[in-house]
């Protein structure tokens, strides 16, 4: 089993071998004329390549096929199925690529029957070779780090799991310099830390460099309370670095799981979305955002100009929300308030909240409340990446700790970048019903597809113009 480093390199190679090979065997004047004997290939001109060509075709399909399978060289567990998929969905991608090269840049176009079969050789080699040094969904037994603030919860769980510890990693905090060295954050202990019998290999701000140093097949985290700083910012680190992130069994209602357990330790989904429907999704948001901007840009300065003449203030108003793995960012709205409206009654109100007899809402503010323009600076954060079209809607931080009390599985919702709208706003489901709300989240982070992103967009559209309709009247 292959793993950190070793994974990356072995894997790359194999792709690049392949690949070669696959153009190689495509240019082949014996493949070529096999190919034109199948009734579905009679029509493809039998061409060859050489020297120069040939070379200059190789490194375009190198360039084009690899860029595509950067996913894969991640080391992470997948199953068998799962990467056969994945590896033809980024080998279609590729090809689709090529084609797109060749008809805009003739000097770099690959002969249709080549890039044909090319594309036939890769769909059936690439994934043999994923499917051969995969990792298996579970924790391999070699390298572990067990990461948490807790003393007696990292003891706790490096004695419970019978997979090798390489050490731990928690906040400088946990040094005492009575018992050990004093460990700064990113320093190191190699003689035990505060936990008897196991390693300090640093602090938590270090934690990237540590899994790839010490070559982490596994991350355990061991929390004594998950919480949205340093719980969902080791998250985010083992998503980056690739390393699979394990929970014992009861914080598991905190997070999104695969399903894959060992003995006490519950997997962690860090990537409940394919690669490819993430960038899809991105691409998708910025020419919505940025379509919608240009479009909306005279009712935006309508808006403004009717927000300064109603009431003194500021245009825009601006608040924190709970983001991705629980980090937070700056959203804006329109105005539809009096100044410092929050200030003076020591309440919150929310664009959900009834606002029929709240005296703090403008004339023109109620107008923008009823039919949700006041929700179009938004598309600035969609367009910056802190937001998408659809998602789990944002909340402000300290509801989200108000949530939570009632709600344990509340963070569940923050594996995913929050959104404009959602399955839970077309079902008309509010934060008043948190428990009923997550429902709907979940349901959409596991099912989340660009058309199911599109439905439920459709919908809100239409919700929208019922809602101006029916104010109109």
């Amino acid at each position: 089993m292959l793993s950190g480093w070793r994974y990356r390199l072995v894997s790359g190679m194999g792709a690049v071998a392949l690949v070669v090979g696959s153009v190689a065997i495509a240019n082949h004047p014996v493949a070529q004329r096999l190919a034109v004997v199948v009734p579905v290939f009679n029509r493809l001109p039998s061409t060859t390549l050489s020297n120069g060509d040939l070379a200059l075709a190789i490194v375009t399909t190198l360039f084009v096929v690899i860029g595509a399978l950067v996913p894969l060289f991640k080391p992470r567990p997948r199953r068998v199925l799962d990467t056969i998929l994945l590896v033809e969905r980024r080998v279609v991608l590729a090809a689709v690529a090529l084609a797109a090269i060749g008809y805009f840049d003739y000097t770099y176009r690959l002969p249709r029957t080549t890039l044909v079969l090319a594309t036939l050789t890769m769909a059936v080699l690439i994934p043999v070779w994923f499917v051969a040094i995969r990792r298996s969904p579970r924790v391999d037994p070699e390298r572990t780090v067990v990461v948490g603030d807790d003393p007696s919860t990292i003891e706790e769980v490096a004695q419970e799991t019978d997979v090798p510890v390489v050490g731990y990693v928690a906040p400088s905090m946990l040094a005492d310099p009575r018992r050990s060295p004093a460990v700064t954050d990113g320093g190191s202990a190699t003689d035990g830390g505060q936990v008897p019998g196991a390693a300090c290999l640093g602090g938590l701000s270090r934690l990237d460099e540590i899994l790839i140093r010490h070559d982490a097949d596994a991350a355990l985290l061991a929390f004594s309370h998950p919480d949205r700083g340093e719980f969902f910012g080791t998250l985010d680190t083992c998503f980056d670095v690739g390393v699979p992130a394990m929970v014992h069994d009861q914080h598991a209602d905190a997070v999104l799981t695969t399903g894959v357990e060992r003995d006490e330790f519950v997997a962690i989904d860090l990537e409940p979305w394919d690669l490819q429907e993430r960038l899809l999704k991105r691409l998708f948001d910025i020419c919505f955002a940025t379509a919608a901007l240009l479009v909306l840009a005279p009712l935006l300065l309508i808006i403004a100009l009717a927000i300064k003449l109603d009431s003194p203030g500021p245009v825009l108003y601006s608040q924190e929300r709970t983001a991705e793995f629980g980090d937070t960012f700056t959203v804006y709205k329109f105005r539809s308030m009096i100044p410092d409206a929050e200030a003076d009654t020591g309440a919150v109100l929310s664009a959900e909240d009834d606002d029929e007899v709240d005296p703090r809402v403008t004339r023109v503010g109620r107008i923008l409340r009823e039919t949700h323009l006041d929700e179009i600076p938004q598309l600035w954060s969609i367009l910056v990446g802190d937001m998408s079209v659809v998602g789990p809607r944002p909340e402000r931080p300290e509801l989200d700790d108000d949530i939570q009390q009632s709600v344990r599985t509340w963070q569940q919702r923050w594996f995913v970048r929050p959104g404009l709208t959602g399955l839970a706003q077309i079902n008309d489901v509010a934060s008043t019903e948190p428990a009923e709300k997550l429902r709907y989240d979940v349901a959409y982070i596991r099912n989340q597809s660009f058309w199911f992103d599109l439905r439920i967009l459709l919908r809100q559209l239409w919700m929208v113009v019922e809602d101006a309709i029916g104010f109109l009247r």
